[in-house]
């Protein structure tokens, strides 16, 4: 059986209050009494519980992060990324994934309230705010990760979605495309703003975009198939596709080989996130890359801050995407 205080306490031959004391570095115990405690505390390889150290006020150094989905390969890097450093400043991390469910949103919020985390690092489009009100109103400091919230001066660390979708916009024009569709999550803010500058892109060469070529689909499988062949079966084919994960364009690639439709010779596709499925995608995925470690990073930073001094202002962090060439696009002007 896995050791308790009251083992600790009674190896030692001291009380249980006292073995507390020791774990929590608190009140007026000999260095005598303190080394025998830690000894006894070794041998028995006793680990203090930290729901216990919460309740004395200390940090439990855990952090709580939220996910819509770490299916998505965008998701599961961010996870890696921001483990890796969380554990450089000996924190650990609780995974949770919503898919894209409320009822679940609400669930594992309440659960990372009851594990007493340190602060969140939230990368769900929240339903309800309420549930970010509650954070506040308990003095848990959170982190809105890759979405934002006008109406609430948070932390937010995020990419400059406007401008990767203006990047995608322009490189496509670049090479000739003039017949575009996008399949993009409109139910994200990052989604919506993925649209927003790709259409400003088209505009600025008065361009506009069929409101039949966008197509709403979430970044999973499911809706990425159903999008891409309602694409592939048009009358009017696109010459190029922008998908707004890497996820959707993976998938818009297999499907048009399944209809033999080919990438990039009959049509071109150009994706969002720089994420392994970029890299593996048959041809090379050109896409429009998030800096992944670097938002890990600040995130992770930013989040400790907020717990150091949990009165300090919202501050928004929004890095700049780069597009990276590979072979999904065809050049129409050669």
């Amino acid at each position: 059986m896995k050791p308790t205080i009251y083992d600790v306490a009674e190896k030692a031959g001291v009380s249980i209050a006292t073995v507390s004391k020791v774990v929590n570095n608190t009140g007026h115990i000999s260095e005598k009494t303190r080394k025998k405690v830690m000894k006894i505390m070794e041998e028995l390889e006793y680990q203090p519980s930290s729901l216990a150290a919460a309740l004395t006020g200390k940090k439990t150094y855990t952090i709580g992060v939220l996910v819509p989905d770490i299916a998505n390969p965008f998701f599961a890097e961010v996870a890696r990324a921001l483990e890796n450093n969380a554990r450089e400043t000996g924190y650990s991390i609780i995974l949770c994934s919503t898919d894209y469910q409320l009822e679940r949103e609400q669930e594992y919020l309440e659960l990372l309230l009851k594990k007493q985390v340190d602060g969140i690092i939230i990368a769900t489009e929240l339903k309800e705010l309420k549930a970010l009100q509650k954070l506040r109103s308990r003095n848990i400091p959170f982190i809105l990760f890759s979405i934002d919230h006008l109406s609430l001066s948070a932390h937010v660390v995020t990419t400059d979605d406007l401008r990767g979708g203006y990047l995608a916009g322009c490189y496509l024009l670049e090479k000739g495309h003039r017949k575009l569709a996008m399949i993009t999550e409109m139910e994200r803010p990052s989604g919506r703003l993925r649209l927003e500058g790709f259409k400003q892109a088209l505009a600025d060469q008065k361009i506009e975009l069929d409101s039949n070529a966008i197509i709403n689909a979430k970044s999973k499988i499911e809706d990425a198939k159903l999008a891409a062949q309602k694409i592939l079966q048009m009358k009017e084919r696109p010459t190029a596709v922008f998908a707004s994960t890497d996820l959707i364009a993976a998938v818009f690639i297999n499907e048009a080989r399944k209809a033999k439709v080919l990438v990039p010779k009959h049509i071109s596709v150009i994706g969002f996130d720089n994420t392994i499925y970029a890299e593996l995608s048959d041809p090379g995925l050109t896409t429009i890359a998030q800096p992944i470690s670097d938002l890990a990073r600040y995130a992770i930073q930013q989040l400790l801050e907020a717990i150091e001094e949990p009165s300090m202002p919202g501050r928004r962090i929004m890095l700049t995407p780069t597009l990276v060439e590979r072979e999904s696009v065809k050049d129409l002007t050669r």
